[in-house]
Parts: structure tokens; sequence; C-alpha cells
């Protein structure tokens, strides 16, 4: 979804950005318009919002990113909630919202997801017998930077988590440091203690530090009762221009409902002019 400058400040992202934006619009896609009948009050969350547009790095090209992907969809979500703590790129975002969906109902959150937690789910309406709600999740962050307390507590509503785990980017590139007694940053992204002694005997079946990780990180979600992934599920993201892997995008549901419309995202999002809804 190609934009024009429109004066605003913008994200400076990478090439892969295209791949990663295309997945999660189609998924939102299919979430909004195949729950529409069965929920009340379909809501989407991002807890890492940007600006709402992103350069593409070393070209003149402009993308709408997820947010705006998400308000312009052919069957609109009833509730928006967009997190973002960097000011100016949350203050941008409200301009390209109102111009893109001025009557969608949205929320912003000014600051770390992970510190605003309460302002969050104090925004998403709560469900009822007359009031059916159900969430989609976006978290999308740089690093691996999302404490699982934060997905913990979401997680007490009906929710869709859609996850992108910054296993290349960040964790493989920094493993030295994570590993160490007394970094935290793991323990927090995975919510547990014990991931170091588990890494040992990983280690020693060759398993590579991110898909250790990600198994890890599935597995911690099937403690939320989620459904845990297997990652081969988690759809691998590379880097055009060196066919370098960046990061996996996982879906994590309570309702198998939700994975085949996960399994239509894994099968078309990287050619969507085939993708049909017959």
């Amino acid at each position: 979804m190609t934009v024009a400058y429109d004066g605003q400040v913008f994200q400076d992202i990478g090439s892969w950005a295209v791949e990663k934006h295309g997945s999660v619009s189609l998924y939102a896609r299919l979430f909004a318009s195949g729950m529409k009948a069965k929920w009340d009050t379909r809501v989407y969350v991002e807890l890492y919002a940007g600006a709402g547009y992103g350069k593409i790095r070393g070209t003149t090209k402009i993308i709408a990113g997820s947010p705006i992907r998400a308000l312009t969809l052919e069957d609109p979500f009833d509730k928006y909630i967009f997190c973002e703590k960097n000011n100016e790129f949350l203050e941008a975002l409200k301009v390209r919202v109102h111009r893109h969906a001025p009557t969608a109902d949205v929320c912003y959150v000014r600051g770390d997801c992970n510190e605003q937690i309460g302002e969050i789910l104090d925004a998403i309406p709560r469900g009822s017998s007359q009031n059916r709600v159900l969430t989609l999740c976006f978290v999308d962050p740089t690093d691996i930077g999302v404490k699982f307390e934060t997905i913990r507590k979401l997680s007490g509503r009906y929710m869709d988590f859609l996850v992108l785990l910054a296993l290349y980017m960040d964790a493989n590139r920094n493993i030295d440091n994570y590993v160490k007694d007394d970094a935290i940053k793991i323990d927090e992204f995975l919510g547990s203690l014990n991931w170091r002694e588990k890494w040992k005997t990983r280690q020693l079946d060759g398993t590579p530090f991110p898909r250790f990780l990600a198994e890890e990180f599935s597995n911690s979600m099937g403690t939320l009762t989620y459904q845990p992934q297997p990652f081969y599920k988690m759809k691998q993201v590379l880097l055009p221009e060196k066919n370098y892997p960046l990061y996996r995008l996982a879906l994590f549901s309570r309702n198998p409902r939700a994975y085949e419309f996960w399994d239509q995202v894994l099968k078309y999002s990287t050619d969507q002019t085939k993708f049909s809804w017959d």
C-alpha cells in the first residue's frame, strides 16, 4: 500500500517490512471479516504502533504501516487501540488516522506498552452476554523487549496475538550479553527464570539460539492456554537483498479457526494476487 509523503515524520524501514505488513494485513483482513458475524465487538490493538507510514531505506517509496492498513479494511474493526512511546510518531499517527479513517473509534496510549498495560486494558471494552468482545493484538517490537507479563495480562481477555519475534535482528546478535547470569531481558521476554538450563541442553543437539527462543516463547504461551506453535508455523521473513533471516511472525490463539486463517496467510502472503475469498 504505497502512499504519498504528507509532510509528517515517518519511520525509516527495511525492504523486508513490505512482506511483514502484507502478512499482518492479510491476517487482519481474514480475522475482521471472518469474525464479523460471530462477535459483537471486534477490537484491534497495536502495542508498538509507530508513525503509520514508513519509507523504505535507500528508496523514495513510502508505504502505509499496519495501523493504517487495519483501519482501511473492507470490514473494519469496531475499535482500535494504538500504543506508541515516541511522541513524534504518535502525533503523526493521529494525523494519518484522521485522514484515512476520520470516523473510526480510536484510542491512543502514549508510552511503553509494558508500562501502560493498565491503560491499554481499560481501553478494551469489557465483554458480556450482550456484547461479546474479541481482540486481535499485534506485537511489533524492534527487539525482544516486550515482557511476557504484558502478554499475560492481556491474555485475560478473549484475544489473539500476532507476535514479531526479533530472533535474528536482536537475540542472535546479542546472545553473549543475553545469556549472562545477571541479564534479565530474556527472563522477562519468556516469563521464565530456568531457560538457561534448557539452553545448555539444546546447545548440545545443535539447536540455533533463535529457534530455541521461538520454541520457548511458544511454550510460555501454552501456559496461558494458547495452542503452542511449532517453529515451521512461524512465518520467516528474510532480508531480501541477502536472503538473511531477520525474524519470525507467530500467531497464538485459543481457537482452531484462527489457525485456518493463518494457514492461508502462510500460503498466500508472499503473493497476495493469488488470494481468493471463494
